[in-house]
């Protein structure tokens, strides 16, 4: 029976999830839709994520020891991740900018895992193997051979993400470092604005979008991501994500009205039950070396 903490875990990464989700069809609508460019996108969105998390961290009590202030390593990623994925689009389909990015970013995590000691079992394995593979299945009739530019720059962005997501399993105040995270990404906007303001492009719609991706969708999920690490391995916290195709695409046929596809069940199906396979896998090879330890 799952205690309190498991239960806390698995409901803030479900959240965080959901939040990834959506941000990803707020991107396609708001992108996709040519309602605002790329730069204005991501400025919108991070500055909008600033001012919520910093309202919130401000009405908060802070902690007797001080309160947490983030990293300039984590704010330099976030930034990366946040400008390359909206560029990365401009000249990527949906379906092979999300192989891109999410290919990119299981394999900084896992690949980083691995170099840290984190040896995988033999059902990790094959649940990882499961769920890519349910994953491509998923993009693979949509997939079109990317420009080089746009290729480059969704496998920066997934590296980043993955990079981020590392970083942030060592936090022990969430929101304050996702707020603080998100405040020290002001100067790089700074410099963007500064580069790309006779260019700008934006709409009321456009403008809507990217502040309900950054302040809701960024600020809130990424606040709950970094709580939901702290109870992930580093290859469960991998793998989890490949939800989030699946659930933007389910996302999708509500927002645009997208047919539902036998394709879409059979990939969810893979998915799902691969995730569950590593998520399961790693909690029985350590609870049975707990119980029966080596001689």
């Amino acid at each position: 029976m799952m205690n309190k903490k498991t239960i806390k875990i698995s409901a803030c990464t479900v959240f965080a999830l959901l939040a990834f989700a959506g941000n990803s069809v707020l991107c396609r609508l708001a992108l996709g839709g040519n309602a605002i460019d790329a730069a204005s996108f991501t400025m919108i969105r991070l500055l909008s994520g600033i001012a919520v998390l910093m309202v919130v961290v401000a009405m908060t009590k802070r902690p007797k020891k001080g309160q947490s202030r983030g990293s300039w390593l984590a704010a330099c990623l976030l930034f990366v991740y946040a400008l390359a994925f909206s560029y990365g689009y401009l000249s990527l389909d949906t379906g092979t900018g999300a192989l891109i990015l999410f290919a990119a970013v299981q394999i900084t995590m896992i690949a980083v895992g691995i170099v840290l000691g984190n040896r995988l079992h033999f059902a990790e394995w094959l649940g990882l193997f499961i769920a890519f593979s349910g994953f491509v299945y998923l993009i693979i009739p949509s997939v079109t051979t990317p420009s080089l530019a746009g290729f480059l720059l969704m496998t920066v962005s997934g590296i980043a993400w993955g990079g981020y997501t590392l970083v942030g399993r060592s936090s022990t105040q969430p929101l304050a470092d996702t707020a603080y995270n998100f405040l020290r990404t002001s100067p790089f906007v700074l410099i963007l604005l500064v580069f790309t303001l006779q260019d700008a492009h934006v709409t009321q719609q456009g403008v809507l979008l990217a502040i309900v991706s950054g302040a809701v969708a960024s600020g809130a999920g990424y606040a709950v991501w970094y709580f939901a690490l702290r109870g992930l391995s580093v290859t469960q916290a991998a793998v989890v994500q490949l939800c989030v195709p699946i659930i933007a695409a389910m996302g999708g046929v509500l927002v645009t009205h997208e047919a539902v596809t036998l394709r879409l069940a059979e990939s969810s199906v893979l998915v799902l039950g691969g995730i569950l396979m590593v998520i399961l896998g790693r909690h029985y090879f350590v609870s049975r070396a707990v119980v029966s330890p080596s001689d």
